[in-house]
């Protein structure tokens, strides 16, 4: 594949290209990245063949989390600028070398390969893949920015759901010594790089011009959390609105990702000692059940808060998960199908919060950088995803070390996850509209040449019509 197959100019899509062509390209990357979240099926094999501890074999996980947030950071604006072809390639490069590298490392015991591969050179797959589809789904759907950022991040979500009984099923065939898991890494990377070039070549963004039959731009409101102006990545970062989404995000993921990245020891942690014991293959099923709450809450919670507004979502998603992790640490072991139905309903608050998070900024930002305001915005999941596993790991290590069995292994980090959410809680209520002063000057007014080298197309995209649910909202009125 030459270079000028790649270039932004080459997918412009033609007069009457069908938008709905362009959920499936993102979901053949999302899909195949999503396998990080089916990592705690390699976790057992790896501790009994290598000799980690819990903490130890969750570092590639960890890792990989790290790198994507940081790639997304620092990437966001070449993504912008190079265009979602050109992303979704060096995604597939970097996600499948990266089990190669992983496969190489367990072949050699040379755990450190395993946590370079899958945890670096994956991990900046992982991120620049995770925004490569981001912003092309807000220009092709700006009438429902929820739903379209819902349906490609619900790939990412969903792709335990493929990943996880394919990993348990070739582990099983090929065993769980090093041969084996090498083998089974190595088909990963394989298979993967097909996949995803799928979404390389399908990929188009829209014309400049294009808009939706029947859509028009809105009309500006004060005090409404939608606005019509346009913020620079640069001027994003100023704004306490960031910084508080930041904290929001942050404290979402550490409550799911400290469940997801743990789940299939923890399920059967949970119910050891009692006449519910639940086997490896069981366990395997409970991720890709979480898996699947993961993929569906993506779709369900975001569509949903394009009717009744971002900001009451997410008291949603954190008020109710502080809720059920404290149903989970005072019932204990009391009740399996409680344990699962509370895990899901998290899980679905965990993937919903990805998925809506892009239309959040949306809303307060803009279109204009939008894209790259959501790369740095997902450094809060590089510090998601060390906090979480470190909180669930670390403390199930210690209180195993001090004799303990059961839900006692883990009351201790839940009641950590408590205090988390409402932290975040308390960040989202601090959310106002953004000040006229962080907008980019119209085209042609004065100023209109400020941060041109960092614009990535002109500000010509429009935004969505308020939605009902914030229509109330009068907090920031005062800040106008």
């Amino acid at each position: 594949m030459g270079p000028g197959l790649l270039d932004r100019s080459r997918i412009v899509a033609p007069p009457g290209w069908n938008r709905w062509l362009i959920p499936p390209a993102a979901l053949s990357v999302h899909l195949a990245i999503g396998q990080a979240y089916a990592w705690s099926v390699f976790k057992p094999p790896l501790e009994e063949t290598l000799s980690l501890s819990g903490t130890q074999s969750a570092l590639p996980f960890q890792l990989a989390i790290v790198m994507l947030g940081l790639s997304a950071a620092f990437g966001g604006t070449l993504v912008e600028r190079k265009g979602p072809r050109w992303a979704m390639f060096v995604s597939s490069v970097c996600f499948s070398t990266g089990f190669l590298i992983s496969a190489l490392g367990v072949m050699t015991e040379q755990f450190w390969l395993i946590v370079l591969g899958y945890g670096f050179v994956g991990g900046i797959g992982l991120g620049i893949g995770y925004i490569s589809p981001v912003s092309t789904l807000i220009k092709w759907f700006p009438d429902r920015p929820g739903m379209a950022t819902g349906i490609a991040i619900m790939g990412f979500g969903g792709g335990a759901l493929i990943a996880s009984p394919w990993s348990s099923e070739m582990l099983s065939a090929f065993g769980t010594d090093t041969g084996g898991i090498a083998t089974t890494m190595a088909l990963h990377g394989a298979g993967y790089a097909v996949f995803m070039s799928l979404g390389v070549w399908l990929v188009r963004v829209p014309a400049p011009d294009w808009r939706p039959a029947g859509w028009k731009p809105p009309v500006a409101v004060a005090g409404r959390m939608v606005t019509t102006g346009q913020v620079s990545a640069r001027n994003a970062i100023r704004t306490p609105q960031f910084w508080c989404l930041w904290v929001v995000l942050c404290c979402n993921v550490t409550a799911g990702i400290g469940i997801l990245e743990k789940a299939a020891p923890m399920i059967q942690d949970f119910f050891a000692d009692t006449g519910a014991t639940v086997t490896a293959t069981a366990a395997a099923g409970f991720v890709a059940l979480l898996s699947l709450a993961n993929m569906v809450g993506r779709i369900v919670w975001s569509s949903t808060s394009d009717l009744v507004g971002r900001k009451n979502i997410y008291r949603f998603y954190l008020g109710a998960g502080a809720l059920l992790y404290l149903t989970l640490a005072l019932a204990g072991n009391a009740s399996r199908p409680l344990f699962i139905v509370a895990a899901l309903l998290l899980l679905s608050f965990y993937g919903g919060g990805f998925a809506t998070i892009p239309a959040y900024l949306k809303d307060l930002f803009g279109t204009y950088q939008v894209g790259a305001i959501h790369g740095r915005l997902l450094t809060a999941w590089s510090v998601a995803g060390v906090l979480g596993p470190l909180i669930v790991n670390a403390i199930a290590d210690s209180q195993e070390e001090a004799g303990r069995t059961g839900p006692d292994l883990y009351v201790l980090s839940f009641t950590t996850m408590i205090a988390l959410l409402v932290v975040g809680f308390i960040a989202n209520e601090l959310v106002r509209p953004v000040d006229v002063k962080h907008h980019e000057p119209p085209p042609g007014g004065e100023g209109a040449g400020r941060d041109a080298a960092q614009m990535t197309e002109p500000v010509t995209e429009p935004v969505t019509e308020p939605e009902a649910g914030q229509v109330t909202e009068q907090e920031g009125t005062a800040q106008r």
